[in-house]
């Protein structure tokens, strides 16, 4: 499905469940065109579709799930073994066998970016800023870590060591920051003649022009395939089909998502773009969740146990599924 092409003037039949050859086309070139790196997806897939399970799985099982999404067996192993190196894993052998499970670290980093992907945009605001202040007599590599992650959960820099963002229920949680940091929450001081209310600068903290750029693109890749299994009844759509373009969606929505500020609407442009982008991935998650969830259990399911069902925060996603 090149840009421009119509999916309605090159629709043709498929048998129900069947692989749809315009989907398999889109889902090749997606994949040759910007190739995801390996531990990123990963991690993509361990947040979105194995923690809510348990957080815990074979290794020849998860190279099996990976391999529709271009990721080769040396691939699977070495972004794992990385993956465990750096606390998000932990594993162990049972025969010639390994499995892996989410760290109490692992499991609460995966936590915290996941609420920010299937929270809905920030609406009411009442005025009132979370500000953050570099840990006093800290080292600079400790200033720095700081920093890094004040930014990764949404906070612009408004001076030096100072950073600001809206206090908005849901958004970036508490726990997103960094321990032995200072914090305050601040409000515009109410009768001050000429003093500058701090909304009026606060979208220059951020890149806005990039993020919005970065959702339109996003929103012309995936609308396309997301119109062609909306042509067709989903319990037509192949669940493999479903599972991997439910994961690439994800991923990229992750990968604009967590730059985002999520600042509330009345700080962001009429035309702002990440609203959309946040109900096309809702709307397709909620198509396709029955028959991704059915591919993921028929292919991770081992030695006759089960595939465990999702926990119940798993139905909440998105302001709620179909169980």
């Amino acid at each position: 499905m090149r840009q421009g092409d119509s999916v309605s003037d090159r629709a043709h039949p498929s048998a129900p469940g069947a692989p749809d050859r315009d989907v398999a086309r889109w889902i090749r070139r997606t994949l040759a065109d910007d190739p995801p790196r390996a531990r990123s997806l990963i991690v993509t897939v361990w947040g979105d579709a194995l923690a809510p399970h348990g957080g815990e799985v074979w290794l020849a099982g998860l190279i099996r799930l990976l391999a529709p999404l271009g990721l080769n067996d040396r691939l699977v192993r070495t972004s794992v073994f990385r993956l465990a190196r750096d606390g998000w894993l932990t594993g162990e052998t049972r025969g010639r066998r390994s499995r892996y499970r989410l760290t109490p670290g692992g499991r609460a980093r995966f936590a915290a970016a996941y609420r920010r992907i299937y929270a809905p945009p920030a609406d009411a605001w009442d005025g009132t800023w979370e500000v953050v202040v570099d840990p006093p007599g800290a080292a600079p590599a400790e200033r720095q870590r700081v920093r890094d992650d004040v930014r990764w959960a949404g906070f612009g820099t408004l001076a030096p060591g100072l950073f600001v963002r809206p206090l908005v229920d849901g958004v970036a949680p508490a726990d997103e920051v960094p321990s032995r940091v200072v914090r305050l929450h601040a409000r515009d001081a109410a009768g001050v003649a000429d003093a500058l209310p701090l909304a009026t600068i606060a979208p220059s903290l951020w890149d806005l022009p990039a993020l919005a750029r970065d959702y339109r693109r996003f929103l012309a890749l995936f609308g396309r395939v997301i119109d062609r299994f909306r042509m067709r009844a989903i319990e037509a759509s192949d669940p493999a089909q479903c599972f991997v373009v439910r994961t690439l969606l994800i991923h990229a929505y992750r990968r604009v998502l967590l730059r985002d500020p999520r600042l509330p609407a009345s700080l962001l442009p009429l035309d702002w773009p990440g609203s959309a982008a946040y109900v096309l991935t809702r709307d397709f998650y909620r198509l396709t969740q029955g028959r991704a969830e059915a591919h993921l259990a028929a292919t991770l399911a081992e030695d006759g146990a089960p595939w465990p069902p999702a926990e119940a925060s798993f139905h909440a996603r998105f302001g709620g599924l179909r169980a």
